[in-house]
This record gives C-alpha cells, structure tokens and sequence, in this order.
C-alpha cells in the first residue's frame, strides 16, 4: 500500500488505482458478525435472500429443498450476542410448498404484506404474508430461473420472469396473466432486474453472453444491447456485440439507476452507463490469488471545458422523460 501512496504522490500512478486498491483490500478483511446468528431451518443450501424495503426487519430466504423461511432480524432481548429468529416458513408439509429448489424470493416493494417466489418447478408464487397462504400461482412452461418487481413502478404491476426459454415473460398481478413477452436472446434468461430509475426500464442477463436494456412500453421492445468493446471492432468474432464471453449470470442497478452491474462465467465483472450502454471499463478480473473485487465509483466525472455537457439526444431515449431537469441541474 505505501508504493501507492508514493506512486501517487510523485504523479506516477492513477488515483483511482489506490482507491480500487484500498478498497479491495477491505472487502478481504472482511469477516461474518460473530454476534449475530441465524437460526438454522433449511436442511440443504440457501439459494436466495431478500430484506423487506419498508423496516429492514424482515428476511427471506429460499433454499434448493424448496423452503421459503421468513426470519426477523431485531434484536429484542437487546443482548449483545443474539440469534435472528425464524417468524414462520413454508416447509416440505405445507399444501403449497415448491417441489423443487427456490431460485428468487423477493418482497413487494411497497409493504410486508406480500412475497413472491420462483422455482425449478416452473411456477411464480404470489404469497400471502400474513396467512402464508398463495394468492396467486403463475404456471411457466420452462424452469424458471429469476424473476422482479419494479421496486418504483405506480402505473403497472408487472413481474419480468426469466426461464430456460429464450423469452423474458412479464406476468401481471392485476390481471394474473402474462401480459406480454419480450423477444431478442437466444438462449435461456439467467436474471433479470428493473430499473430503479424509471419504472419501465428493465435488464436481461442471458446465457448467450448478452445483456439487453428493454423498454416495455415499445412494441420494439429492446433499446440496447450492451457491448463490452463499446462498438469497436473485435479480434474474436463471436465476442461482438456481448457483454461477457461466457454466460451472464448476474445484473444489478446501483442505487440511482444510473449504472448496470454484471458478471459472468468469464470471472469478469463489468459496470455499465445505463443511460447509452457504455462499458466504463471500472471493473476487472481477478488472478487466481483473488477473486473478490469492489469498485469505489467516483462522486463526479469532471468535463474538459472545450468539451460540451451531455445532451438528452445522447441519452437513452426511455430516460428522457424519467429524469427532471432538477435531477440535471443537481
């Protein structure tokens, strides 16, 4: 660390490269809370966790033995050592218990009142929270590997359902149909994620090595189709156009919206400029040696000053009417 600081100091070195540094070497030393515990229910692995927006109390959990447990993380005894106990579950006895692994458990964004889940037994479960009973039950044709809500959607109440088929399905709690189906991979959808930017905006992972930015609202449907060589021509054919060289097994917006993140079999992570698909070339793979990474984003990027601001022309155009001036002019 100290041949940072004086590479660094001297003008040899990018600042950027220390902060990546240090940050990585904090996500090393990280360890489990060794006062804090959860009780034990699954008898096999844990697949999925979701931690309800409203309180932060509530936990789910899904396991490959099909059991969706709900655990409350407060510390009531207020003892410094304590275990999360588990509120309630659905187990193997329970009349509408998944027949095969959870893959997705995830809260309605607005209340505790509801979950949904997903399962190799090609069905999206609606849960009642209160009484633990279904509401609802969406029968697929394929496995089904991911779905999400919108975490700010007011004007629909789609599910996005990534399965083995080529196909993102969008299911409707309203109606308790699938409303529509967005087509372009050709390969099964491993994730899928919505943007908590603009409400119709959603992310498609894919084991054909591409990741996509839809827009539900346009017959077209796909707005882009992220390119990890940023429209520069390629060495390797087959890698044109993709995200990773291998499967896309994972996709996340930050916070704001304003970046994708995604990995893949190729151990590589990438960061995204979700607003035109830019690869920003934050990220990078790991050696042998270390294979955990954190990347540190930047609070602003400064504009050279012959050099004019972005245009709402150079934007996604799905982005034009979500973000207000005042969030520009912030």
């Amino acid at each position: 660390m100290l041949g940072f600081f004086l590479a660094r100091q001297a003008g040899l070195d990018d600042p950027l490269r220390l902060r990546r540094a240090e940050s990585t070497r904090r996500v090393l030393g990280l360890e489990l809370n060794k006062d804090r515990d959860v009780e034990r229910i699954h008898g096999s692995g844990v697949n999925t966790l979701d931690i309800e927006p409203v309180e932060a109390r509530y936990m789910l959990s899904g396991g490959s033995d099909g059991v969706i447990v709900l655990y409350d993380l407060e510390n009531s005894s207020r003892q410094p050592y304590y275990t999360c106990k588990a509120v309630c579950s659905v187990g193997r006895n329970h009349p509408d218990v998944h027949k095969y692994s959870v893959e997705t458990v995830q809260w309605y964004p607005h209340d505790t009142g509801m979950f949904t889940s997903s399962s190799f037994d090609k069905t999206l479960k609606v849960w009642d929270t209160n009484t633990l009973q279904t509401a609802d039950v969406f029968n697929f044709e394929e496995t089904v590997y991911s779905h999400h809500m919108s975490p700010v959607a007011t004007k629909h109440c789609l599910v996005a359902v990534g399965t083995r088929g080529p196909k993102v399905q969008l299911c409707d709690l309203k109606s308790g149909s699938c409303s529509h189906i967005l087509q372009g991979h050709r390969q099964e959808i491993l994730a899928v994620s919505w943007s908590p930017r603009c409400e119709y905006v959603l992310a498609t992972a894919s084991a054909d090595s591409r990741v996509k930015l839809w827009d539900v609202r346009r017959a077209s449907g796909c707005l882009i189709t992220l390119d990890q060589h940023n429209g520069k021509k390629s060495q390797a054919v087959e890698s044109a156009n993709t995200a990773h060289n291998g499967k896309v097994n994972g996709l996340c917006f930050t916070s704001d919206g304003l970046h994708l993140l995604t990995v893949g079999t190729d151990n590589r992570m990438r960061l995204w400029n979700s607003s035109n698909g830019e690869n920003t070339l934050e990220l990078y793979s790991g050696s042998r040696d270390c294979n955990i990474l954190a990347w540190v984003p930047s609070l602003y990027e400064p504009v050279p000053d012959d050099e004019e601001p972005t245009t709402k022309s150079q934007l996604n155009p799905a982005f034009e009417d979500a973000w207000s001036s005042s969030d520009e002019e912030g």
